[in-house]
């Protein structure tokens, strides 16, 4: 657990038809740690490789706290054991279902409904484990506000070191990088559509989560799955 770059934690979905989809899709497991082909049996005019070339090296996921590198004077030990007390607090989450969403330029997998408790408990991610991030690089703040940040989301990156967190949080489980061609991207949403439907879990629960590392290639896998064992306020 020391050799890792970068950690954070994300929700990765449990073994089963949506995780094998996603790691192959992607092409890169991040449970396993290892490169798995692409499906062979889409659209033959799709460019899955280049597709997903962005999305790859996170694995199929959702971000539940952005990655971070170690404050000095900080150990993945105490990492992990930090990660234990906060799953230990935490109460599981029971969405309505997951659904195919175009979001800007991509495609992700998204919840729809009333997404309160979920967005809290990433908030609390990001809160209480704030002490192990080191401050982010300049260049990558400067990166960050390249893309044009909204004034909350610049007090974000300042605050928690990056943009998309607290108010600004959207769950999205990513499926592709950004695809300008608007025509393409809909020839994609096509082809996934009816491998998706019959997979997507309705409702969709999150009981666990997971505390993953990038490896020197930048590859983010697998540390440590566990249960969120909160119980519900008397």
């Amino acid at each position: 657990m020391t050799d890792f770059q970068r950690y954070a934690v994300y929700y990765l979905p449990p073994e089963g038809a949506l995780a094998e989809f996603g790691a192959s899709w992607l092409g890169w497991d991040a449970a396993e740690g290892r490169a798995v082909p692409h499906p062979a049996d889409l659209d033959p005019g799709l460019d899955i490789a280049a597709l997903t070339a962005t999305p790859r090296r996170y694995g199929f996921h959702a971000t539940i706290k952005p990655p971070f590198r170690l404050a000095a004077g900080r150990s993945a030990r105490e990492l992990s054991i930090a990660f234990h007390d906060f799953c230990a607090r935490q109460q599981p989450v029971m969405l309505e279902r997951l659904e195919l969403t175009r979001l800007g330029g991509f495609l992700a997998l998204t919840p729809p409904g009333d997404t309160g408790a979920l967005a809290r408990l990433a908030a609390a991610a990001v809160r209480d484990l704030d002490g192990f991030r080191a401050p982010a690089p300049e260049a990558e703040l400067a990166r960050r506000r390249g893309a044009g940040l909204s004034p909350r989301q610049e007090e974000n990156l300042a605050r928690w070191g990056y943009p998309h967190v607290m108010e600004e949080f959207r769950f999205h489980m990513t499926l592709s990088g950004r695809i300008a061609d608007a025509q393409q991207r809909a020839r994609l949403q096509a082809a996934l559509a009816p491998v998706l439907e019959p997979i997507l879990p309705a409702p969709f629960g999150i009981d666990t989560l997971c505390l993953v590392g990038a490896d020197a290639e930048d590859r983010f896998r697998l540390i440590e799955r566990l249960q969120l064992r909160g119980q519900p306020e008397s």
